[in-house]
């Protein structure tokens, strides 16, 4: 697993090349941002160790199997620990046949995409819009799954993105949009849609005053930047 700094409060912590999660420094150890593919466990204890900390809270921005992979791995090994995702998503997490793929009557009625092998681990908590968890702010953005979040770090001006945008090739881009993308967050996307009009919100309501120094996604490098990196991918997506 390659392990890159992002700021003295982060680090990227990357498998095969493609598939992120992140290491957050709070005051009393980290907050791993996604699970990825199963198997990862050892490689994300053995990071937090070797940076000085705990894993303490696992903060999960969507369901699919790359984000949740070892969530249960590393819940049976570190105990009783915080697991957090949203209220829409978390319906999506269980295993079948608790697993919930129905759409609410106002939701886009597209077909939920993706892999969703569910988790025995049952969240402890459920975040809502604009919730701070830890040091890190809870923002909606729904579109790659009916519950995709996104997290905002105020310290270093960072966006956790997920999937709702991709940075494979070192550019911004909406799942799905760009002359080179990586093609899985897109063919595994809900409704691109909502996905389009999830990040003009975030950045209508991201307050102007606000540090933006860099976009951490689930697929592709960190890229450093401004808010201006999330209007051109809309500019992009004719959004």
């Amino acid at each position: 697993m390659k392990i890159t700094p992002l700021s003295s409060n982060a680090w990227q912590l990357t498998r095969f090349g493609l598939v992120n999660s992140y290491l957050v420094r709070e005051n009393d150890g980290f907050t791993l941002i996604d699970t990825g593919l199963p198997g990862s466990a050892d490689d994300f204890l053995n990071a937090a160790k070797s940076l000085g900390g705990p894993i303490n809270r696992i903060l999960l921005t969507h369901a699919h199997g790359d984000h949740i992979g070892s969530l249960d791995e590393l819940s049976q090994r570190l105990g009783r620990i915080d697991v957090a995702i949203s209220h829409r998503d978390a319906r999506l997490l269980p295993k079948k046949p608790a697993q919930d793929l129905s759409l609410d009557p106002g939701e886009p009625q597209s077909k939920i995409k993706g892999s969703l092998p569910g988790a025995n681990t049952v969240p402890t908590h459920l975040v809502a819009n604009f919730e701070l968890f830890g040091s890190l702010r809870c923002l909606a953005t729904p579109g790659h799954t009916p519950g995709h979040f996104s997290f905002y770090d105020e310290r270093d001006g960072t966006l956790y993105a997920g999937d709702s945008l991709v940075t494979v090739g070192g550019n911004v881009h909406i799942p799905g949009v760009g002359p080179w993308y990586f093609l899985l967050p897109g063919w595994a996307s809900w409704n691109a849609p909502t996905m389009k009009a999830s990040i003009r919100q975030l950045l209508d309501t991201m307050p102007l005053e606000a540090p933006f120094h860099r976009i951490a996604a689930g697929h592709g490098r960190i890229v450093e930047g401004s808010r201006e990196l999330l209007e051109a991918a809309l500019q992009e997506a004719g959004a």
